[in-house]
């Protein structure tokens, strides 16, 4: 696979998505909205994952949307209505780069490393879990140049931060260091340097990839989908899904490894 911005390689089960940009401080380029959707497209139909890493390169994980090559009009020579489409239509496509994370089937772990502005936000608010190295730190940077959010942070911050916190970030820009981001949940922990934290997320990863993929997949899926139901009507989704695929093998793998005591092995998801 052909990707410009970053890389795509997967080893015993772990997929890693590392931002190569580093000397650019991994500004997001128009190729790399086009590149993440490609690299989590082929990590959906790749079977063998269980669990996926993001990191960079570089001395900081990204500086957000690359103004240089920011094209904020479309269809320039259209009338307002039919600009106003164009724009939306171009936004959707923008948000489809981070809406793939969230909705891959596998957990997802962001490895950051000093900054995270803008579009980085909006990228790890759609991971799963957060490791930060403990000179990292998010910036909500949109308010500074002008513009709202719009391809993620606003809409899915609210549901891994306080809502004072969550407005006094989106309102100011500030800065939110990686030590108070955890002790508000935002980062599940600081690991010390860039290395250490990546390790960590490959550690972390490699645990998930040793459970049921099949069971992995239904926390996701049911943890997503909870967000916008009722308990009532999670309780009836959860049944659902359990009636569907709780009678595989992978509850009966998992019951004879713990009894035979050794490492279960699951089949891959086809």
């Amino acid at each position: 696979m052909e990707l410009e911005t970053l890389t795509l390689t997967t080893s015993e089960g772990v997929a890693h998505v590392q931002l190569t940009r580093g000397e650019q401080l991994n500004t997001m380029t128009p190729q790399f909205w086009e590149d993440m959707i490609s690299a989590f497209e082929a990590i959906e139909k790749d079977g063998s994952v269980r669990a996926v890493v993001l990191s960079s390169t570089g001395r900081h994980f990204t500086a957000g949307l690359d103004l240089n090559s920011a094209t904020l009009s479309q269809g320039e020579d259209q009338d307002e209505a039919r600009r106003a489409y164009s724009f939306t239509r171009h936004l959707k496509r923008l948000q489809q780069a981070f809406n793939v994370i969230e909705s891959c089937r596998v957990p997802v772990i962001a490895a950051v490393h000093g900054a995270c502005i803008g579009g980085g936000v909006d990228m790890v608010c759609a991971c799963d879990i957060r490791l930060a190295s403990d000179n990292a730190y998010f910036t909500i940077q949109e308010i500074n140049i002008g513009i709202v959010a719009d391809v993620g942070t606003i809409q899915r911050i609210p549901y891994l931060l306080p809502e004072g916190i969550v407005r006094e970030l989106t309102y100011t820009g500030r800065k939110f260091p990686a030590e108070e981001a955890r002790s508000f949940g935002f980062v599940n922990r600081v690991t010390g340097t860039h290395e250490e934290t990546v390790d960590a997320a490959f550690a972390m990863a490699q645990e998930i990839a040793s459970k049921s993929p099949v069971a992995v997949m239904g926390c996701k899926t049911l943890l997503n989908r909870g967000r916008g139901m009722t308990v009532e009507q999670g309780l009836d989704y959860v049944g659902v899904w359990n009636a569907a695929f709780i009678h595989g093998d992978d509850m009966k793998e998992a019951v004879s490894a713990q009894m035979q005591k050794r490492p279960p092995k699951f089949a891959d998801i086809s």
